[in-house]
């Protein structure tokens, strides 16, 4: 998972050097300290222990995988200790020690599947890595399917960091479905849309909607191969307001002219100034005094104004549908009017009743 974890340290680390530029919080500045969690659950969890009651930190950013996030869970409750988790995720959660800032089901995965809807999609083949968010998400994937229509051609889960596709996009192939929806997560996805290129479908004649790939795994798989598949994302580089371009220009500078920014950075960064704001509204670093503030904190972010849900600590978010482009960045061909308010156990959807995480 290092392609799309280690970058987003990249994010937190700008955003809290910018804080300290222009005072800290609270008078403080800040000190950031990292740990590696490996890509390994049970790491992430044993580095939350340390972080929380040895190095005694105010709060954690960070995890990636929802299992990463369902392995520390357990710690930051029974410490009463704060985890800000900036990745899009499979909803169905909710704890007072996590702020959600990444998308949940209904700022992502819906907004998707009601876009290929619109294009005239009537079948799907869902292919994802095998850990819960994939499997979870397309358990949502289905009972939308079956809800409104459309018919799901197949099925298939590879381990972590498999990098043989033959097989499964043979079977993706053979199916004949309108579109793919894909959950496939960090290292693979390169050997899955090479397979996928190779075989000789294309996004015309059998396009992917992607849930993990940003600007950062582009890269790594190769614009030349992408081009022309769909996202479904928050944030994209391309974002045309002046707070992005800021950030872009001042991600640039710190670490490269050639480096990009993607939605879990985005997300990531902007979950550092959404802890300041709550801190500074609070007074205090005391966890119970930020949980009390949280509630309507906001921030104006890179993707856009981004508020904090206090009943459920998921937050509003702008839904993105974008294709990439032969430039490697991706282009936004849809987006909700408005910030969509979260709804983590898509209490709106009665299709979705008895689906749990």
């Amino acid at each position: 998972m290092a392609v799309s974890e280690s970058v987003i340290r990249d994010a937190i680390v700008l955003a809290v050097e910018q804080i300290n530029a222009s005072g800290g919080v609270l008078g403080k500045q800040l000190k950031l300290i990292g740990e590696d969690g490996a890509s390994e659950p049970t790491i992430f969890a044993e580095k939350a222990q340390k972080l929380i009651h040895s190095d005694c930190v105010a709060a954690v950013f960070g995890g990636y995988t929802s299992a990463s996030r369902k392995a520390m869970l357990p710690v930051f409750e029974d410490a009463n200790a704060l985890l800000y988790y900036g990745q899009q995720y499979e909803g169905l959660e909710s704890s007072p020690n996590i702020f959600y800032t990444g998308a949940t089901t209904n700022q992502q995965i819906i907004p998707a599947l009601d876009y290929l809807k619109q294009q005239g999609v009537k079948s799907l083949y869902l292919v994802g890595s095998d850990y819960v968010f994939p499997r979870t998400s397309n358990a949502i994937v289905k009972a939308y399917a079956q809800a409104n229509g459309i018919e799901i051609k197949g099925e298939d889960y590879t381990p972590l960091g498999s990098t043989d596709f033959s097989t499964i996009v043979n079977k993706i192939r053979a199916a004949g479905a309108d579109a793919v929806f894909n959950v496939v997560v960090g290292d693979s996805l390169v050997a899955f849309f090479r397979e996928y290129r190779n075989s000789g479908l294309t996004p015309e004649t059998m396009p992917v909607m992607s849930m993990c790939v940003g600007e950062e795994e582009v890269r790594s798989i190769g614009p030349d191969i992408l081009a022309g598949q769909l996202a479904s994302w928050n944030y994209y580089q391309t974002v045309d307001s002046p707070q992005n371009k800021k950030f872009v220009a001042d991600f640039k500078q710190r670490f490269g002219a050639d480096r990009v920014t993607s939605d879990p950075m985005e997300s990531a960064y902007t979950a550092v100034l959404l802890w300041k704001a709550t801190v500074e509204k609070a007074g205090s670093f005391a966890v119970p005094d930020i949980q009390e503030a949280a509630d309507g904190i906001t921030v104006d972010s890179p993707e856009g104004p981004v508020s904090i849900n206090g009943a459920n600590h998921h937050v509003t978010k702008t839904a993105r549908i974008g294709r990439v482009g032969p430039d490697g960045l991706i282009y936004s061909v849809w987006e909700s009017p408005a910030p969509i308010d979260p709804d983590p156990f898509l209490d709106a959807y009665p299709w979705a009743e008895g689906i749990t995480g």
